[in-house]
């Protein structure tokens, strides 16, 4: 039996990595032959966070002791297989340094998943990223750009490194008009973003680009779905949400853009893609090697239309009208206004991004990394026995 410890923070904490991480458990627990165990290694920032739950295995952010011992635990533990998560800012220490000592520490197989790569890494970061690649049996990317990274700047061998899509969640086509009217949506042209409100989500981008898109679209409504980050929250409060606003108001679209300012679950937020006609994912920085927003809007099968940052241009590869260059404001307007008026371009692009999510739904992205997990459980069980047997041979 596989019994896998995934590492990473863990619902009902409201980030990417934690809804990621559970619906790749779920994923996995839904496969009609998968009879293995699985356990979280939850990150907190104190033990009143996690839940009372035997599968749930605490462990606090700052406190550097905790990560090594964590690692004996799963080294006594019948654990076969550790899932790592990895982002730089969810470990304690210098940019996460100590998630190290983990494994530094650990001896059993260990899969990483990097939702970061860099492809010019500064230090700390290369550094750290280096060693867990370097101690990890295997390295998983979303983004197959993020291949050539590890490679040429981290040194990592191109075997050890393995693409898997994003997951995403079963688009539902048919509830599409009904989502809509329930919405009130039925006869407006929906632009949508979702995700934690930051400034590196580039939405004044298109509140700038809106009111050429109202004239040729009057009908035309942009809805942002999200609450703001909460790290962004504690250091500057809704100024980003506020500069929005006064912007929305400078140019009077307050008719024409809608703020969602909550938390949505899955099936809500499922809901609101189905519904959209295109979704925007208007980001700045161009080395973004995994969005899981886009990822979600494509593997739902929605015309999308994006700046060409790193995880977009290999997503969408061979979709050149889609990548639209963050700057140009007036070529957003466009693109956007002649999407949305024009139902036959819609459906062209939607049957593209069809057949391009078609492999990124979690049953698929679930079977993948059950595969590998059991893979490198029975390897790991063959060397263990190869050992015994080795030393039984000696001792006779």
């Amino acid at each position: 039996m596989t019994w896998v410890a995934y590492v990473s923070t863990y619902v009902p904490r409201r980030c990417g990595l934690a809804t990621y991480t559970h619906h790749l458990r779920q994923s996995i627990r839904g496969l009609d032959d998968w009879s293995g165990r699985d356990t979280v290694v939850m990150m907190v920032d104190s033990l009143d966070e996690a839940p009372v739950d035997r599968d749930i295995w605490p462990l606090i952010k700052a406190q550097r002791t905790a990560y090594a011992e964590m690692a004996e635990r799963i080294n006594r533990s019948g654990v076969s297989v550790v899932s790592l998560q990895h982002e730089f800012g969810i470990f304690g220490g210098e940019h996460g340094a100590y998630i190290l000592d983990f494994v530094r520490r650990l001896r059993k197989p260990l899969v990483t998943t990097f939702h970061t790569v860099f492809k010019q890494p500064a230090e700390p970061h290369r550094s750290i990223q280096r060693e867990i690649a370097l101690r990890s049996d295997r390295v998983v990317v979303m983004n197959r750009t993020a291949i050539g990274y590890l490679r040429d700047a981290y040194g990592i061998p191109e075997h050890k490194i393995l693409f898997v899509p994003h997951g995403t969640p079963v688009p539902k086509p048919e509830q599409r008009t009904l989502i809509r009217q329930r919405l009130g949506w039925t006869d407006r042209r929906v632009l949508m973003t979702f995700g934690l409100l930051s400034r590196n989500k580039g939405i004044e981008l298109i509140i700038e680009a809106l009111p050429t898109v109202v004239q040729r679209v009057p009908e035309v409504l942009y809805c942002v779905i999200g609450q703001t980050h909460p790290e962004i929250k504690k250091s500057e409060g809704e100024a980003y949400r506020e500069q929005l606003q006064a912007m929305i108001r400078e140019r009077k679209l307050e008719n024409h853009v809608m703020f969602i300012d909550r938390y949505v679950d899955e099936d809500e937020l499922v809901d609101y893609l189905m519904a959209c006609d295109v979704y925007v994912t208007p980001y700045p920085g161009m080395e973004q090697v995994t969005s899981g927003t886009l990822a979600y809007a494509v593997g739902l099968g929605r015309p999308v239309l994006t700046t060409p940052y790193s995880y977009a241009r290999d997503l969408l590869d061979g979709c050149d009208p889609l990548l639209i260059p963050y700057g140009d404001v007036s070529r957003w307007a466009d693109r956007m206004a002649a999407l949305l008026s024009d139902a036959q371009e819609r459906a062209l692009w939607q049957r593209r991004i069809s057949s391009i999510g078609a492999s990124m739904r979690w049953p698929q992205v679930g079977r993948v990394h059950a595969e590998l997990y059991d893979h490198l459980s029975r390897l790991a069980r063959t060397i263990k026995a190869e050992e015994v047997a080795g030393i039984a041979g000696v001792s006779r």
